[in-house]
């Protein structure tokens, strides 16, 4: 036994022996965490000369560094230095220190300055002393993905500081002047995606307008951001996610390009996505307080439309409802719908009017915050306007304590849960409470 298996040992290492030094340098691009990077180089040689020569990926996490008497900040420095040195041709670059002292400004520089000339990608979130200009340090280069956290930015030179080859740029925590900002998207020629994270935005007067734009822009990711305005000019924007962002006015000034619009507990005031919304074929809105016949005004050219989710919505008029004839002619192609907002019953029930069906829906998503007697009867018009449904989900919240009155109402909805489901056997139903 102990002889087969030093066999089998013998034979693995052979097999690893004979694997091309490309090869094991992407095999320790694939481990990334430059912890264990280290580790697997000293295996032997071939890996020493693989790491040195052929990795191209290489991450710093401070979870995998503990940072104490044995480890301190600046032996951390001396040991990314060290490792980031000891490779020629890196082009993914992840720097995560959260929780870590501030590290000195002379070895950030060093690795920017190092790694430039190849690098394609990089993660950056560094508090340093003092601050290092990232946007100076890596301008200019074959940079494509650039991912900034708790810095600030100043001072753009959109004529010296450019990023011809930057694709998505994605800023989190980061001071950074609505000018500036600007500056930055037209140093960007080609750039496709940008998330804005919780900005500290510094403005030049005392109302906070921001106006960017970009011809190339496809994604923007927009979250905990405060403005008074807020313009964009995408031509071929194609998605837009706005996140609890307190705003007075969003306006998309494009071509009719967009294709997914997600709204998740924003207040605005006044909002303009355009008239050309053609190609939307996802709504996704949720913890939000509109004017139903504007905001559908502005869909309901959507004849694309294959998604469709109001949540938690608040109707600005109490009498404003979703009804189901309304949908059907809009949006033909809809295959998933949901909706939960709470209304009266009358009105809830008005949206059943008609004789028209949503015939491509497959699936459907129910929800209530306060169940009623009349949300089984909802559920139930609903399911016979949906002739080819097959999953239904109905989301609800049931507290702990409950009076008699409660009960006998839960009990009710759930015989008429039971007696649709034997009507619609061939409908998937399944239940999330919280």
């Amino acid at each position: 036994m102990f002889i087969s298996g030093s066999n089998s040992c013998s034979q693995s290492s052979l097999g690893m022996e004979r694997l091309p030094v490309e090869v094991v340098g992407n095999i320790l691009s694939w481990l990334r965490a430059a912890r264990d990077v280290v580790i697997a180089s000293t295996t032997c040689r071939k890996w020493r000369e693989a790491c040195r020569n052929h990795l191209h990926t290489l991450s710093f996490n401070s979870n995998d560094w503990s940072v104490n008497h044995d480890l301190t900040t600046s032996r951390l420095e001396i040991i990314i230095t060290q490792t980031i040195f000891q490779t020629a041709g890196l082009q993914c670059l992840s720097i995560f220190m959260d929780g870590v002292d501030e590290f000195s400004a002379a070895p950030v520089i060093a690795w920017l300055m190092y790694t430039r000339d190849t690098l394609r990608e990089l993660h950056y979130n560094v508090r340093t002393s003092p601050n290092v200009n990232i946007i100076e340090k890596s301008g200019r280069q074959k940079l494509e993905v650039l991912a900034l956290a708790h810095n600030s930015i100043t001072g753009i030179e959109p004529s010296y500081q450019k990023f011809p080859c930057l694709k998505s740029l994605s800023l989190s925590y980061v001071s950074i002047s609505a000018l500036d900002l600007s500056l930055l998207l037209t140093a960007c020629p080609k750039l496709e995606i940008l998330a804005l994270v919780k900005l500290e935005i510094a403005m030049s007067d005392a109302q906070a307008t921001m106006e960017l734009s970009s011809p190339t822009l496809k994604e923007l990711y927009v979250e905990t951001i405060s403005l008074d305005k807020f313009l964009l000019e995408a031509d071929s924007l194609e998605k837009l996610h706005l996140k609890d962002c307190p705003l007075e006015c969003f306006e998309l000034i494009g071509k009719g390009t967009l294709r997914v619009l997600k709204i998740d507990d924003v207040s605005v005031v006044h909002l303009d996505i355009g008239e050309n919304t053609e190609n939307l074929e996802v709504v996704d809105v949720s913890n939000f307080t509109m004017i139903w016949p504007k905001f559908f005004h502005m869909i309901s050219k959507s004849s694309k439309l294959r998604r469709l989710r109001l949540w938690s919505v608040v109707f600005d008029d109490e009498d404003e409802v979703v009804d189901v004839e309304t949908l059907s002619d809009c949006f033909p192609q809809l295959s998933h719908l949901s909706l939960s907002y709470d209304l009266r019953a009358e009105v809830l029930l008005y949206g059943l009017q008609g004789s028209s069906h949503l015939a491509n829906l497959v699936v459907l998503e129910l929800g209530w915050t306060v169940i009623t007697d009349f949300f089984s009867e909802w559920v139930a018009g609903l399911l016979e306007r949906c002739p080819d449904l097959k999953k239904l989900v109905i989301y609800g919240v049931v507290s702990e304590a409950k009076t008699p009155e409660e009960c006998h109402i839960l009990a009710n909805f759930t015989s008429s849960i039971v007696s649709l489901m034997r009507k619609y056997m061939h409908v998937d139903v399944q239940f999330e409470y919280e």
